[in-house]
């Protein structure tokens, strides 16, 4: 899509091969003076003035003057001629009146800083097309910010992302640091900024796509249709509760211990977000608890029966952990929103996961009463395919989804990416881990790139 907006300026995208050694000289006569992306880049987003658009190719004429975008002459000879391939471009319209958001990029470790890239590149054109303008701080996390810092969350980075309007991480963790000390762990990083931003619901979907329903280990007719979401409690429980540590009872044996502990504050929070979350869906909640066992998990069942008169339009019921796993598997579509503690939530959530056939397709929110959310996959750093241009980026891309619906409240940027995961799916594009015969095997990098084709099929106009 082409606009000029009232500053002068447009932003557009150009898709390019990289140019054989020999032309470089001719490359850097047609970057003289302009905004154009280094030979080396795929794609890149930048500003354009008038200038550049009269170096842009005659071709693109009408398209301006199909959006009513003052004239300019093109000279189609600006393009180098020894390019491989047809240079595409994509434009869209911003101005000093655009949305403008900061966004708090983490990409931490393993298979981590690929992912983000390519989301942040499919967030950047979906949010331009959108006239949403978004400015992004890069900063270290995890075992990444241990080889730079010593500590897994710098308090440059806390701070940074607290004073964002959303925040989208890659991954943390790998081998290289699972010996070190509990509060040297990548992980103990990801608890610190959850508690830091004050997170304490994560809403984990799964939906079993049409194009990947024989993906799922499960039976066609038993994953076929499935479209849940788990509302996870993320700040207490017993992955937080004290008295916690290590210790020797009264026969000098060794032993650990944890405390499993909610507030009734913490409850109700909790269950109004699924509530709500179940109210926008088909009206149905499940409540997963240990209420026959677990004195935390009764007051649990008393504060969410108590919480659900608030909410007469949705159908709430109560199932135990371990049938609620059994029933997972056994017969998923039973399930639209599910809302339980920390460690049920934990475990269910990555069940749950698994019948959409890959963890690599899985977004997630976590959100707090206030402030910025926090947006990741749910997949781990897989430091084994680092590197290699393996990954699947698309819940990393979902869940920038997640952060234009849930944290920024831009609902037509984040169903323009939807929709084009489900166009670049249907186009028969596939990463290793939800490859089957008959489709397209690419790289994380490739599957950026079609995604980014479909970003743009929507409501664009072809130059």
């Amino acid at each position: 899509m082409i606009a000029l907006s009232a500053s002068g300026f447009i932003k557009c995208e150009i898709e390019i091969d990289k140019p054989e050694s020999n032309s470089k000289a001719q490359w850097a006569e047609f970057r003289k003076g302009t905004s154009a992306p280094k030979p080396q880049s795929l794609f890149q987003r930048f500003l354009v003035s008038s200038r550049l658009l009269r170096r842009l190719p005659s071709t693109m004429a009408a398209s301006m003057q199909a959006l009513n975008v003052r004239p300019f002459r093109f000279q189609s000879t600006s393009i180098p001629q020894f390019h491989p391939r047809p240079v595409i471009v994509r434009c869209s319209a911003t101005s000093s009146t655009a949305k403008s958001y900061n966004i708090t990029l983490l990409p931490g470790d393993g298979i981590g800083p690929e992912v983000i890239s390519v989301a942040k590149n499919v967030l950047s054109l979906a949010g331009s097309i959108e006239g949403i303008e978004f400015k992004f701080n890069e900063k270290p996390m995890g075992g990444a910010a241990l080889d730079l810092t010593g500590v897994p969350l710098p308090e440059e980075t806390l701070t940074a992302a607290k004073q964002s309007d959303a925040v989208l991480l890659g991954a943390i963790g790998g081998y290289k640091w699972d010996k070190n000390e509990k509060h040297l762990k990548p992980e103990t990083g990801l608890l610190q900024l959850r508690e830091g931003l004050k997170v304490f619901a994560n809403l984990r979907p799964a939906s079993v796509l049409p194009q990947l329903v024989d993906a799922s280990t499960l039976k066609r007719e038993v994953a076929e249709g499935v479209d849940l979401m788990v509302v996870r409690e993320l700040t207490g429980g017993i992955y937080f509760g004290k008295p916690r540590g290590f210790g020797t009872d009264e026969n000098g044996n060794e032993i650990g211990f944890n405390t499993e502990v909610y507030a009734a504050y913490e409850i109700d929070r909790i269950a109004r977000i699924a509530f709500e979350t179940a109210r926008k869906r088909s009206g149905k909640l499940c409540s997963v608890d240990k209420a026959n066992v677990l004195e935390a998990s009764m007051l649990w069942r008393k504060r969410v029966t108590e919480i659900a008169a608030e909410y007469p339009d949705v159908e709430l019921s109560h199932m135990y952990v371990d049938n609620a796993a059994m029933q997972l598997v056994r017969n998923p579509k039973q399930f639209d929103t599910i809302v339980t503690n920390n460690i049920f939530g934990d475990i269910l959530s990555d069940e749950a996961s698994m019948i959409t056939g890959s963890i690599g397709m899985l977004p997630s929110a976590s959100l707090g009463s206030s402030g910025p959310g926090l947006f990741e996959p749910i997949h781990g750093s897989a430091p084994d395919i680092a590197g290699q241009d393996k990954a699947n980026p698309l819940a990393t891309i979902l869940s920038a989804a997640m952060l234009l619906k849930y944290g920024l409240g831009e609902v037509a940027a984040a169903e323009r990416i939807e929709l084009a995961v489900l166009d670049t799916l249907n186009r028969g594009f596939r990463t290793g881990d939800i490859h089957s015969d008959g489709n397209k095997l690419v790289g994380c990098k490739e599957m950026g790139e079609e995604v980014l084709k479909s970003v743009d099929t929507k409501k664009a106009v072809s130059v």
